[in-house]
């Protein structure tokens, strides 16, 4: 188990700041030997962890960001999740991938409940009950596959048909529920951005079995076809026009992704604590190169854990308050998240190649943990928002003043924009 569990070190994300995250930490945390036990297996034969997700769902972990009050755990800090997805990639990264999704889902559906117009208050609602009662795992579908561009049209009497293609579809083996991010073409000069929400079992709706990730193996990550599909218009949450230029919605994508920096973090530690078992299982003192390297591990594995609190904490604050100017805000909660992912996405990587360096040639071999954990963190490089060149683009005009829009969705959606 990792140490930082143990509470016998420093770190700053590692204990939850609310009953309900401590709760939802101790669930995971009594699973934790179980899910190291087949990461190894799972990750060389890129197996999803069924067994591991049906007893997230018999003992409520999949239900952890719902509302009480709709049957789940009602955790509801960022910081929180983010130190129980942590907890879960110290035993295996992609089990920790795939169930953000699930908690992701609950706390952008839960600001739906609160605060949306009363159609889309009541196809959340009925979507968290479902996730509340472990019936329900909904998956987030926002990119595109190269090949296609997904889109909603009019069916004519109401409702919509959605074509397209997605791919990294993480937890997608257990989906049940896609949110497959689209182009709604309403009749408009300018499509709209829109979420429509997809039961699997609509025709149509193929999830194939074709992930070949270098890492994140066992994580489910695989595409989605969406032929024609009939989606009724209470199931869609419609959003702005492409090229809108609202920072306001950077607070949802901050809520959405942030708590991911925990799964990174996690990694990094995880590399950390193994290399300092290694070392202290030896006999005699270590090298003078081994402790140095020792003390920039720690010194950096410091560095990522107060810098992803401290962006954690800010988004709280920040999510909670809806008295300002919203765009601000949404700024506000995004410049920190990117910092941290920056930061994440630098060190993190560091750590474990530091980690290869003391531990030495052994960890080379595909059958060892480290080497399972160097191609695991590549990913963070990947996910949005932002990738790299995105992200630099959004702390640079930050910084400078330049003017740009700043939701990767619509920039996205701009460049293969379907017309009417």
């Amino acid at each position: 188990m990792s140490t930082y569990l143990a509470g016998n070190t420093p770190w700053p994300l590692s204990v939850p700041v609310t009953p309900e995250g401590r709760r939802l930490l101790d669930l995971v945390a009594g699973q934790l030997p179980e899910i190291a036990a087949s990461a190894a297996d799972n990750d060389r034969d890129g197996t999803f962890p069924y067994a591991t997700f049906e007893r997230f769902r018999d003992s409520g972990v999949m239900g952890a960001t719902v509302p009480a009050e709709l049957g789940g755990l009602g955790v509801s800090r960022l910081y929180d999740v983010a130190a129980a997805l942590l907890a879960v990639s110290t035993a295996d990264a992609s089990t920790a991938l795939a169930l953000h999704m699930q908690f992701s889902r609950g706390l952008t559906l839960t600001y739906e409940w609160r605060h949306a117009e009363p159609g889309a208050q009541v196809l959340a609602e009925g979507l968290m009950r479902e996730m509340g009662a472990g019936k329900a795992a909904v998956c987030g579908a926002a990119k595109d596959h190269p090949s296609s561009t997904t889109t909603l049209v009019p069916d004519g009497t109401g409702d919509w048909i959605l074509s397209g293609r997605k791919t990294l579809v993480s937890m997608a083996p257990i989906g049940t529920h896609f949110v497959a991010h689209a182009s709604a073409l309403t009749g408009a000069r300018t499509p709209r951005l829109a979420a429509p929400i997809v039961p699997r079992d609509t025709p149509g709706v193929t999830v194939l079995d074709n992930w070949q990730g270098l890492g994140m193996r066992a994580s489910g990550t695989v595409d989605v076809i969406f032929d024609e599909c009939h989606v009724p218009d209470r199931n869609v949450f419609v959003r702005d026009p492409v090229g809108a230029r609202n920072d306001a919605v950077l607070a949802g994508q901050t809520v959405s992704s942030i708590t991911m920096l925990g799964i990174y973090l996690g990694i990094a530690q995880a590399a950390r604590d193994s290399t300092v078992e290694t070392l202290r299982g030896k006999s005699g003192e270590p090298p003078a190169g081994a402790r140095t390297l020792i003390s920039h591990i720690d010194a950096n594995l410091y560095t990522l854990h107060a810098t992803v609190a401290a962006a954690l904490t800010n988004a709280d604050t920040y999510s909670a308050d809806l008295s300002g100017d919203m765009d601000e805000r949404g700024r506000r909660m995004m410049l920190p998240y990117q910092y941290a992912k920056l930061t994440i996405n630098e060190l993190a990587p560091a750590i474990v190649n530091d980690c290869l360096a003391v531990t030495g040639s052994r960890a080379y071999a595909t059958t060892h943990d480290l080497s399972r954990l160097y191609r695991d963190v590549r990913a963070g490089t990947f996910m949005q928002p932002y990738t790299y060149s995105d992200a630099v683009n959004f702390l640079s005009a930050q910084t400078l003043g330049l003017d740009q829009d700043n939701n990767y969705m619509s920039v996205r959606a701009a460049k293969s924009a379907p017309t009417t």
